[in-house]
């Protein structure tokens, strides 16, 4: 069973993977034909003047299309924070395999509009943008100084640690990239939850409001 908990510390981060899947170029194409038909292009009939012109448009295409995925709106957002205020409560609640639990039930996808690992790590390091900068006036002054991770080994320990580290800055969501190639999708989904419950912990005992019931009003 899955535990959020580590007996030891996380192992380094690997080399990134490359794996060749037959017709992943075609089935990005298509997925962002409607993106690229916007600037012009149509991916049944390229024609473009030259190959600059093409992946200037392409890398236009996948930021929005990366924007869009990390960025949930109405029931996407409201299931990703949904999803997030579960974990966190299992976090402060030291139920760490619960918290795994549904953080490994995320869906990479989801047609009906449900909670992704990509909405949950965009809400959630937006969050921690706001908080740990003060831009989100309710936080406590200088809520980022003094946010530290639980004692202990955890899942996504070294992501939560660089995003803690970027948040402060108001950089963890637009280091979504490199923290994505540093550490892996499920390392920053996993360390963006647990960074949530840190900061949302502090700002409990800042306050002396219960954490549950702080989660629930400000994690939205």
């Amino acid at each position: 069973m899955a535990d959020m908990r580590r007996l030891s510390p996380e192992p380094p981060p690997g080399a990134p993977q490359i794996q060749h899947k037959p017709g992943l170029a075609n089935e990005m194409l298509r997925e962002l034909a409607p993106l690229l038909a916007e600037e012009g292009i149509d991916v049944d009939d390229i024609d473009v003047p030259d190959l600059e012109t093409l992946q200037a448009a392409m890398n236009r295409a996948v930021e929005r299309s990366n924007m869009a995925r990390f960025t949930p709106v109405g029931k996407a957002r409201e299931h990703a924070v949904t999803t997030l205020r579960l974990v966190v409560d299992a976090v402060i609640e030291e139920d760490t395999t619960l918290a795994a639990a549904i953080l490994e039930s995320v869906p990479p996808e989801s047609p009906d509009g449900g909670a992704t690992v990509a909405g949950c790590i965009g809400v959630a390091l937006g969050l921690l943008d706001d908080w740990l900068t003060g831009a989100d006036r309710h936080a406590p002054k200088n809520l980022g100084q003094r946010v530290t991770l639980p004692s202990g080994h955890w899942l996504g320990e070294r992501a939560a640690t660089d995003i803690l580290a970027l948040a402060r800055k108001g950089r963890a969501y637009r280091s979504l990239d490199t923290l994505l190639t540093r550490q892996g999708g499920k390392q920053v989904l996993y360390g963006g939850a647990l960074a949530l419950a840190a900061a949302l912990r502090t700002w409990s005992g800042d306050t002396g409001t219960k954490a549950t019931k702080l989660t629930r009003a400000t994690l939205r």
